[in-house]
């Protein structure tokens, strides 16, 4: 009798997995047409299929494929990054209150890029890229460096990835004050926007974005060392800090190449993975395609409200994310406390 209930829930929590999946499927879908037809100019459904299947070549054709279609893209691609980065990084540090950008990472990567721009003429979008990897990678060493590695590890943690992030954001914002007439570009990127990306962008973005996923497949039965206590785990004769060490650097890998590409868009990477954690639960197989899916259509729907803020002109799609999650944030620190898992 036992082993029927169980097998009855089983096929009910399948059942249940495939319906959330659908759903999250076309809710990501919908987004992405209702970003490629609303905006500035006024599409009509024929006239994007007509685009979308290059059976045209007028002005609003090419406006659709040359503008708007990179532009969604490129939100879906770097909100599937950021969601992952923060699902990851909540394993790696067992913090339900960890991300990129609460831990200094995005805060670093800004911080080179912005640094590289000033010191380089003409950086390209691969020297960007380098730049933001490094800066992560710095932020990431502050914040393990004033950690230590007694008991109280994972509560400073918070404290110093905080500071650092502040340190970092600091530096940043006093590079642009006292090179103001040549970062005034720069004040949308560091919000976090995705209104400027283009073709080359999502060249750019997308070997990163799919090295990042097989390495991400590959290493989920491994990952699920990092759910269970480190002294369990280590006396199963596993190599828990290696596990730890590849999970940090998928998390520099996937928050720096989107930094260096769409700017520091804040609380995605926060938000996503614990409503994906409350609707599948901690089994990663479920849990990580869920995010990816979740992330992509929450900074869609980001860009597409963020149209709205001030129609006719754009918005940073990063004014979206923190109203969103500001609130959120403070929503878990109290439910949870920061330890509460």
């Amino acid at each position: 009798m036992d082993r029927t209930d169980q097998s009855m829930k089983q096929q009910s929590r399948t059942r249940f997995l495939l319906f959330l999946f659908s759903i999250s499927i076309l809710i990501l879908a919908a987004g992405l047409l209702l970003s490629l037809k609303w905006g500035q100019a006024q599409i009509s459904w024929r006239t994007l299929y007509e685009a979308l299947t290059y059976q045209g070549q007028d002005k609003n054709h090419l406006y659709i494929q040359t503008l708007r279609l990179p532009r969604t893209l490129t939100a879906c691609i770097i909100g599937m990054l950021l969601a992952l980065a923060g699902l990851l990084t909540q394993l790696a540090t067992k913090n339900p209150l960890a991300s990129p950008h609460v831990f200094g990472i995005n805060a670093g990567a800004s911080l080179a890029v912005v640094f590289g721009l000033l010191a380089v003429t003409e950086l390209s979008m691969i020297g960007s890229m380098l730049f933001a990897f490094a800066g992560a990678a710095v932020g990431a060493l502050l914040v393990w460096a004033l950690t230590g590695n007694d008991h109280k590890q994972y509560v400073r943690l918070a404290l110093a990835g905080i500071t650092v992030h502040f340190l970092l954001a600091s530096l940043t914002e006093g590079l642009i004050i006292l090179n103001q007439y040549s970062t005034e570009s720069m004040i949308f990127w560091l919000v976090g926007s995705v209104n400027q990306a283009g073709w080359p962008e999502v060249r750019m973005i997308l070997p990163f974005f799919l090295g990042s996923l097989l390495l991400l497949a590959v290493m989920i039965p491994s990952f699920r060392l990092l759910l269970i206590d480190d002294e369990i785990a280590a006396g199963l004769g596993q190599r828990v800090a290696i596990v730890r060490g590849i999970a940090v650097l998928l998390v520099l890998l996937m928050a720096g190449s989107a930094v260096a590409v769409c700017g520091p868009i804040g609380f995605v990477c926060l938000i996503v993975p614990h409503i994906a954690r409350a609707l599948s639960g901690s089994r990663l197989g479920a849990l990580v395609p869920l995010t990816a899916l979740l992330g992509g259509s929450l900074l869609v729907y980001a860009d597409l409200l963020s149209r709205m803020i001030a129609f006719p002109f754009e918005s940073p799609v990063g004014i979206v994310t923190a109203v969103i999650g500001g609130p959120f944030f403070v929503y878990l620190a109290r439910r949870k406390g920061g330890t509460h898992r």
